[in-house]
């Protein structure tokens, strides 16, 4: 039998979420194993925005003075843009901060930032590792990882390494299932799926401080500026919508069927890139169906933080905002009780009073971002809707203001004070 390595805790993904816990935890004096199957820098999906209640988060983190240097301008103002028409309103302040406004920075530049902060507190990075099984319970978890790196594929068989831990955190994104969770997954794909895409453009007409959202028949998306001037425009467009626009254009690329999609729906996006140049290809993620996942009754074996635990559509914006908060919460939780975590004795009970305690939490903060998010992308992407709702938004743009306070861009949650203060 392989010889497996021990660690405290083992965290399945290196995102925001997963990063910034094993920071917090490695900080508070855990051994951590912080483990990601890609290459770092990379692009990834999202639409990078960071609301201006994390910039707190990314200080306590240890990383806010190089996001600052990095980010793109601040953010002060939202227009909704719908067919020929695009309307504007003023972002809201962050209350009571130093740092009002959000700002994007690409992802690329995020995550590495957030990765070398957590090698810094002392986490084991493994990186390109990736998991091919867990086995255990609480209190016993044995991970097997194999190692992505081309040199280990190009020699016949992947180097292979066993994790001990008597914890294991889940922080992988919404569409990477964990092993035990894949055959489900492809059994439950339908129409109403969402699909991903994002790309990159140099040259983009779109005011450095405005976050443009976009809604059309399908889906929904928004545009940026993000570090070095380079603008994003990102959007979820349903499964069906994307195979009727795929059929019109046979043997085209999916992103450029979705550029094109975009531009002729929403003058906006085509004004915005009259003149730009794409850069890089356009990436597509998926399916990723938004929603709660954490189990109702706090059951399960594994701490789930950042999209594996709920994701709200990504038209508010707030996917970065929940992987740094719920990584936050879930460390405040966690650090008091290392002591009786690695108690073989103890760890198991521990644990399964900590789950529950951990999605009640979760609920609290975060179930009200989900639920707006959700009536938002379902009037977006229905024009009939949208159309009804247009004279009321056209004759009081006031309500783009509250909608985004609505979403939860104006405050952190409460309960990750502690955690960044230890």
């Amino acid at each position: 039998m392989t010889t497996a390595t021990s660690f405290d805790a083992v965290i399945v993904g290196a995102g925001p979420a997963g990063a910034s816990a094993a920071i917090l935890l490695a900080r508070a004096g855990w051994s951590v194993a912080l483990v990601e199957r890609q290459r770092y820098p990379r692009r990834k999906v999202c639409g990078e925005c960071i609301a201006a209640s994390n910039l707190p988060l990314l200080d306590a983190l240890g990383i806010g003075d190089a996001f600052a240097a990095a980010a793109g301008a601040e953010l002060r103002r939202v227009a909704l843009m719908r067919g020929a028409q695009t309307l504007v309103a003023p972002l809201p302040a962050a209350t009571g901060a130093a740092q009002p406004w959000g700002r994007a920075l690409g992802r690329e530049v995020l995550d590495t930032l957030l990765v070398e902060q957590a090698r810094r507190e002392g986490a084991t990075v493994l990186q390109p590792w990736a998991l091919h099984a867990i086995e255990g319970s609480p209190g016993a978890f044995r991970c097997v990882v194999l190692s992505v790196d081309a040199g280990s594929l190009a020699a016949g068989a992947p180097a292979r390494r066993e994790l001990a831990a008597p914890l294991v955190v889940a922080a992988h994104g919404s569409w990477e299932a964990l092993p035990f969770e894949r055959a489900e997954r492809r059994a439950q794909r339908r129409p109403s799926d969402l699909f991903a895409f994002k790309a990159n453009f140099r040259d983009a007409k779109i005011a450095p401080d405005l976050l443009p959202v976009l809604a059309f028949d399908g889906g929904y998306g928004g545009m940026v500026i993000a570090d070095a001037g380079l603008a994003t425009l990102a959007c979820c467009i349903r499964e069906d919508r994307l195979d009727a626009c795929r059929a019109a254009e046979p043997g085209a690329r999916a992103g450029d069927v979705v550029e094109r999609y975009l531009t002729r729906e929403v003058r906006g996006v085509a004004e915005a890139l009259a003149g730009a140049s794409r850069e890089g290809a356009w990436l597509a993620s998926g399916p990723i169906r938004p929603g709660m996942r954490l189990p109702r009754d706090g059951g399960g074996d594994v701490f789930l933080i950042g999209n594996a635990a709920g994701e709200a559509h990504p038209i508010i914006g707030e996917g970065i905002s929940m992987a740094l908060q719920s990584a936050c919460l879930l460390a405040a939780l966690l650090g008091p009780e290392r002591a009786a975590i690695v108690d073989v004795e103890r760890s198991a009970s521990v644990q399964r009073r900590l789950l529950r305690a951990h999605a009640a939490t979760w609920r609290r903060s975060f179930s009200l971002r989900l639920h707006v998010a959700a009536a938002f992308a379902h009037v977006a992407m229905r024009p009939r809707a949208a159309a009804a709702l247009w004279p009321f938004a056209s004759a009081w743009p006031a309500v783009l203001t509250s909608g985004a306070r609505w979403s939860g861009k104006t405050r952190a949650v409460a309960a990750a004070a502690p955690a960044i203060g230890t």
